[in-house]
């Protein structure tokens, strides 16, 4: 398996990202192609020993970068040089089988549906981030590509996500939910009432009703759907949360004098396995689904542990054969239309 991963997209690029990049190639025995300026490339990898004994590393040279202040859609078309869009080229070409960026999430998006295409019958593609629950991992989605939605994006969000859980995280029949302010199926807004109608009679996937808020950190459902602006916002303050509650655990400790402190001793290991499971690095990155290959966005705070973490999430859509089987489930769904209308 060969991923391209843009060497020059993120805060902390290259560096965290070539980091990460020579870890995951150790640890999930995979090739990574960097791409990006290869003089600086190679000045953060002299500080890698042996990765060339790897034999697992190479760079493509792009001599330009989109930042992320640069509108998406103008940058994309004008620099076609720049190290996303040429690590999007290479899956369009076949050289690779992944492309992984954290640099801007607009201009990956962009390269993505400009590049790759979107696939037969998507109207948008959606990105699907994992949250970790007490019962696993909820899927939600979308969780930036689109901040406005129309109740078939959000179906068809329902449908891949659906697929993406069962294949990448082994869930069987996987609970999907919609995200409204109510259970009842005459709670939300118009648009949340008429996906909810469209849900219902979608019979490839184990659509189980609305979804609140609180339902999320739970895990009382695989998949959640909702529109990017929605599912943004979410993410964003489950990420805070977590970060405020182990500093607030951290402070009680330290304010609660010898006692607290002995307790916290022995609670260490508990206290670990919690803080790892609340870390975002723990996945590093997201896949954006619907369009024809494997595209991974990460965060662009991202250090090389979350990039190496986001290579382990692009091997394991490959190995599950993600684009395949939305391809497929997706040609079920039509045919099944085309009975109905009959």
């Amino acid at each position: 398996m060969k991923i391209a991963v843009d060497a020059m997209g993120g805060d902390f690029a290259p560096e965290q990202i070539v980091f990460g990049a020579v870890r995951a190639a150790k640890k999930y025995d995979c090739e990574i192609v960097l791409v990006g300026d290869e003089n600086k490339i190679k000045k953060v990898l002299e500080h890698e020993k042996g990765w060339q004994d790897l034999n697992k590393i190479t760079i493509h040279h792009a001599s330009e970068v989109i930042g992320m202040d640069e509108h998406p859609a103008d940058a994309v078309r004008t620099k076609k040089d720049s190290s996303v869009v040429v690590a999007t080229q290479l899956v369009k070409d076949g050289e690779c089988d992944a492309v992984l960026s954290a640099g801007s999430t607009g201009a990956a998006v962009t390269a993505a549906q400009l590049i790759l295409k979107r696939i037969k019958g998507i109207g948008r593609p959606t990105i699907a981030t994992p949250m970790p629950t007490p019962k696993g991992v909820t899927l939600l989605l979308d969780s930036g590509a689109n901040v406005d939605s129309k109740p078939e994006h959000l179906v068809q969000s329902g449908i891949m996500g659906s697929i993406y859980s069962e294949y990448v995280f082994g869930v069987k029949s996987p609970r999907v939910g919609l995200l409204n302010i109510g259970e009842e199926e005459t709670k939300g807004n118009e648009q949340a009432k008429e996906t909810y109608a469209l849900l219902k009679n979608i019979h490839t996937i184990n659509f189980t009703g609305n979804a609140e808020g609180r339902d999320v950190p739970k895990g009382n459902f695989d998949v959640v759907i909702c529109d990017g602006f929605v599912g943004n916002v979410v993410l964003k303050f489950a990420e805070g949360l977590a970060k405020t509650i182990l500093k607030l655990i951290k402070e009680a400790v330290k304010d609660g004098g010898i006692i607290a402190k002995m307790g916290a001793l022995l609670l260490k290991p508990t206290l670990m396995k919690l803080a790892k499971r609340l870390d975002v690095t723990e996945y590093g990155g997201a896949p954006l689904l619907g369009v024809n290959g494997c595209c991974i966005i990460s965060h662009g705070s991202s250090n090389a542990k979350s990039i190496c973490s986001a290579i382990g999430v692009a091997k394991g859509y490959v190995e599950g054969n993600v684009l395949e089987h939305i391809s497929d489930t997706l040609s079920a769904e039509a045919k099944e239309a085309d009975k109905s209308e009959e």
